[in-house]
C-alpha cells in the first residue's frame, strides 16, 4: 500500500518484487487525483493492477477514480449492505448503476470502439472492495458480502479494534472473532477475505485465516524497517 513514494518508479519497483497489485491511498495521506492518476497509468503500462483507497463513500471519489485509471476501489468504513449497493453502483453504468459515461479516455486506454462491448468489459473488470471497520459494519458483514458487485471483504484491522473498543489488542478475543466472521462471510458468498499485513509472519498467519487477498504493508514501513535493520545492524559490529 502506498502512502508516502508517489514517484515514478515505485510502479516499476512493486512489480520487480512480484507484486499483482498497488494499492494507493487517498484516506490518509491527501493525494489527489492529479497525483495519482500518472501512477494508474504507470501501473498499466506494466501489468500490474491499480487499486485506490478513496476517503468516503462518495460517487465523485469512486466515480473518478475509475475514469482516471483505477482498475478497482477501496471504500473505508462499510457498515450497510445499502451502503455496499450504492458503492457499487458508483461503478457500474445504466441500467446496473450510476455511473456516467466518458469513453476515450484514461480509463479505456484512449482507444475507440463499441461502447456496449467497453462496459461490459469494464464491469467484469472492476475490483469492488468494502472495508469492515466498524462495530455495525461487522454485525452486518454476512449482508454486505452478500451485494452482488463486491469482489473483496477487507478487515479493516486497526480502525475495527477502536470501534471495539479494545485499541490496538489484535490477541483480544472479540478481535479474533472477527477475523473468523469476515473471512467466512466471504467464504460464503464466494467473495475474497483482504488484509494488510505488515511482515511476511501475519501475512502467512491471516492466509491460514481464510484472507486470500493481502497487502505486503506500506511502504514507508518498509523502507523504514529496512533502512533500520540496515543501520542497527552497522551499529553492533
Amino acid at each position: 500500500m502506498v502512502f508516502e513514494f508517489f514517484t515514478p518508479g515505485i510502479a516499476r519497483l512493486c512489480a520487480n518484487a512480484g507484486a499483482e497489485f498497488v494499492m494507493y491511498c487517498m484516506e490518509h495521506t491527501g493525494a489527489g487525483f492529479e497525483t495519482l492518476k500518472p501512477q494508474f497509468a504507470l501501473c498499466r503500462a506494466i501489468g500490474v493492477t491499480p487499486l485506490v483507497r478513496v476517503p468516503a463513500t462518495e460517487y465523485h471519489f469512486v466515480a473518478r477514480a475509475l475514469d482516471v485509471g483505477a482498475l478497482g476501489v477501496m471504500v473505508p468504513l462499510v457498515d450497510t449492505a445499502e451502503q455496499a449497493e450504492r458503492i457499487v453502483s458508483f461503478t457500474r453504468y445504466p441500467p446496473k448503476g450510476r455511473r456516467g459515461a466518458a469513453f476515450g479516455f484514461a480509463h479505456d486506454d484512449y482507444q475507440s470502439g463499441d461502447v456496449v462491448e467497453k462496459m461490459r468489459a469494464i464491469h467484469e473488470r472492476t475490483l469492488v472492495i468494502c472495508m469492515i471497520e466498524t462495530r455495525a459494519g461487522l454485525e452486518n458483514v454476512d449482508a454486505i458480502a452478500a451485494v452482488e458487485g463486491v469482489d473483496v471483504i477487507w478487515l479493516g484491522h486497526f480502525d475495527l479494534t477502536n470501534f471495539l473498543g479494545i485499541p490496538g489488542q489484535f490477541s483480544h478475543p472479540q478481535y479474533r472473532d472477527a477475523v473468523k466472521r469476515i473471512a467466512a462471510a466471504a467464504k460464503k458468498h464466494g467473495k475474497a477475505a483482504g488484509y494488510m499485513a505488515a511482515s511476511a509472519e501475519l501475512g502467512h498467519e491471516y492466509l491460514g485465516h481464510g484472507y486470500r487477498m493481502i497487502a505486503s504493508g506500506t511502504d514507508q514501513g518498509i523502507f523504514q524497517n529496512s533502512l533500520s535493520h540496515m543501520l542497527q545492524s552497522w551499529k553492533t559490529t
